[in-house]
């Protein structure tokens, strides 16, 4: 994808609109962010093609892309097996097939025996010959370009060479003032318009995987500009939050508190890591300035019970807390938890834990949203519901979102927007093993970081197996074990229904064969994202409770489910699936006392082999069950992304 303008760099005053009037390729230019002379400069080819040089056919090997020039020696419109315009082109060493089944006159009349062209295309063979497939055409002798041709993301209507004029006429416009002061820059850097101009037009000699891979010096001078220009802008934004105000939640800590009342109905001790980051969360609670903190922690370190002595702390300060969670599953999970550890809490104060989600009935909803805004409800826990317009807070001080790498910008600001008045909620987010994105969010943006770094005591390490497609019946047998022995297993597909285009199994199928393999004394559910919330709701709760023997589910079980007898979990196609992705499932597994296991069950393909990047996935996975490490692995082999 072409790099995205920086947040420094775009702030320049509007360009001069390409041509007079709002033509058609405005509008197209307009449609890619293209206005200002700094778009243009900033829109970087996505890949580039070699037409600095002309080969000859005898020297060309299939496959290849090529530019060659020569006679043509013979040019028809034949209709077999459908309309399409067929030449020959001879350069002296050899012959190829040109052709065309989408072209016009003015083509068949470049083409015409005895003209002298030069084509560009990828050569293939075949049973008629050698052939380039619509090649692009010009005169012989036109002079070859001194540099590599850009090809740029485009639309419908804006073709390639007026894309490539307009971006040309911004850059050399474009008034590029560098924020990276010079002598900060290692001797011999390059200067940022000599870096852009690079990049729109690379020397031939370049070696293009440096441009591909952004290792290019050019690139590494972009990249130092941009990372300046987002610590910059994310000091800013600190500064400005440092402005507002947030409630100070100081309240007392006596024996009496819901905060000291919660920890002492646990059945268990916090951990060290717990204790801590409930700390860190007071001190940010106790300040007017608004909490801006990411609480990660590996799946399974007990980042819910940190929400809820948060939650406490804030009910404290007689003010409400909201938690939100990306699907009804998990929102469900934390609404279970929480009630049994806050409900009897809050009922001696008059207070109650509420439920919104999408799927209520307008009757119970209306209820719920009655509650929230009279202030009954001390605790708010749903889905994109809690942020709807008719939901009212009466004195919302905290908001608790999970799973924030799967909520947007707006979505987050508009719970935060639930506030009454001038100040805004302490805002504290929570991931399970922090994917790529999310580590480099935590790292560039303006939060504050607490990490559970040890595991619950009573939690079993879970043993990895990478097993081939062939042994199925293996893995069918080590079910047969686990429910003999009173455990449950989740077998994990990656699509719902049969898809033409990739050769998956799908869970329905899935379900079948399983419980016809495994007998009818074996009770086997389905459980996927397309099914109602009632009928999700009944299979995980047949699952708790043990009546369902066998869950077999689409990734909707990849966060926030917690059956402590499930000892096993089978992972179908593992080699589909993304690394943290597949941790997160894992983590499904191995929350009771009983020993578990996570197999992944791979299919090698036509060739045999499972690819590179997905060797490395799996590998890493059998390897290690610290999902930091997983998110470290995670990021060497995908990188970053786009943040």
């Amino acid at each position: 994808m072409p790099a995205k303008p920086s947040t420094a760099l775009s702030a320049e005053a509007p360009a001069r609109a390409p041509g007079s009037g709002e033509s058609q390729v405005q509008r197209a230019l307009k449609k890619l962010g293209l206005v200002r002379d700094i778009d243009f400069a900033l829109y970087l080819p996505m890949r580039y093609e070699d037409e600095t040089r002309v080969v000859r056919l005898v020297d060309t090997r299939d496959g290849d892309t090529v530019q060659v020039e020569g006679v043509v020696t013979d040019c028809e419109v034949v209709f077999r097996p459908r309309r399409q315009l067929i030449a020959t082109l001879d350069d002296g060493s050899d012959t190829v097939q040109l052709r065309f089944f989408n072209f016009y006159p003015s083509q068949q009349k470049q083409l015409a025996p005895g003209a002298k062209v030069r084509v560009r295309g990828e050569i293939k063979g075949g049973f008629v010959g050698r052939t380039i497939m619509h090649p692009t055409v010009k005169a012989a002798g036109t002079p070859l370009p001194l540099a590599l041709t850009p090809v740029y993301s485009t639309i419908a209507g804006l073709a390639q060479p007026v894309l490539r004029r307009a971006v040309q006429a911004g850059l050399a416009r474009a008034p590029l003032h560098a924020i990276v002061p010079s002598q900060m820059m290692p001797e011999g850097a390059w200067g940022l318009r000599e870096a852009l101009s690079f990049l729109h037009y690379p020397a031939p000699d370049v070696a293009v995987a440096t441009l591909e891979d952004h290792s290019h010096p050019a690139w590494q001078r972009l990249k130092a500009e941009e990372l300046l220009a987002q610590q910059l802008s994310q000091l800013q934004a600190r500064r400005e939050r440092a402005a507002q105000q947030a409630p100070a939640l100081r309240a007392a800590a006596d024996a009496g508190s819901l905060h000291a009342q919660l920890l002492g109905v646990l059945p268990f001790s916090p951990t060290g890591a717990q204790a801590r980051a409930d700390r860190e969360i007071a001190a940010d609670l106790a300040r007017t300035q608004p909490m801006h903190r990411l609480l990660q922690g590996d799946v399974g370190s007990g980042k819910t019970l940190v929400a809820a002595l948060a939650a406490a702390r804030c009910i404290d300060a007689d003010f409400q807390c909201a938690l939100m969670a990306p699907t009804e599953l998990l929102a469900s999970q934390h609404f279970g938890k929480l009630v049994g550890w806050l409900d009897p809490l809050l009922a001696a104060r008059g207070l109650r834990v509420a439920w919104l989600t999408g799927s209520q009935r307008k009757k119970e909803r209306d209820a719920m949203e009655a509650i929230v805004g009279s202030g009954e409800a001390a605790l708010v826990v749903g889905t994109h519901a809690v942020i709807s317009e008719k939901v009212r807070f009466k004195r919302l001080a905290l908001a608790i979102v999970d799973e924030q790498h799967r909520f947007g910008v707006a979505q987050r600001l508009a719970l935060r927007g639930k506030a009454e008045g001038e100040l805004e909620p302490h805002l504290l987010m929570m991931s399970a093993t922090p994917i790529p994105r999310t580590l480099a969010m935590s790292y560039y943006a303006d939060l504050d970081v607490s990490t559970l770094d040890e595991l619950p005591p009573g939690r079993t390490p879970v043993v990895t197996k990478l097993v081939a497609e062939h042994r199925r019946d293996e893995v069918i047998e080590r079910i047969r074990g686990q429910l003999e022995q009173g455990r449950q297993v989740y077998w994990v597909c990656p699509l719902i229904e049969e898809s033409e285009a990739v050769d998956l199994r799908n869970a329905t199928a899935t379900r079948d064969e399983l419980a016809e393999q495994l007998g009818d004394a074996v009770r086997v559910g389905l459980l996927h994202s397309r099914m109602p919330t009632a009928e999700k709701q009944a299979v995980m709760a047949d699952f708790t409770a043990g009546t369902l023997h066998v869950l077999v589910s689409t990734t909707v079980i990849e966060v926030g489910v917690d059956v402590p007898n499930a000892s096993l979990m089978v992972i179908e196609h593992a080699e589909r699936f993304g690394l943290s992705q597949l941790h997160q499932l894992r983590g499904r597994v191995g929350r009771g006392a009983a020993a578990s296991a996570c197999v992944l069950l791979y299919a090698t393909g036509d060739s045999g082999r499972v690819g590179e990047a997905a060797r490395a996935r799996l590998k890493a996975m059998v390897e290690t069950g610290d999902g930091f490490e997983i998110a470290r692995r995670d990021l060497e082999i995908r990188g970053p992304g786009e943040f």
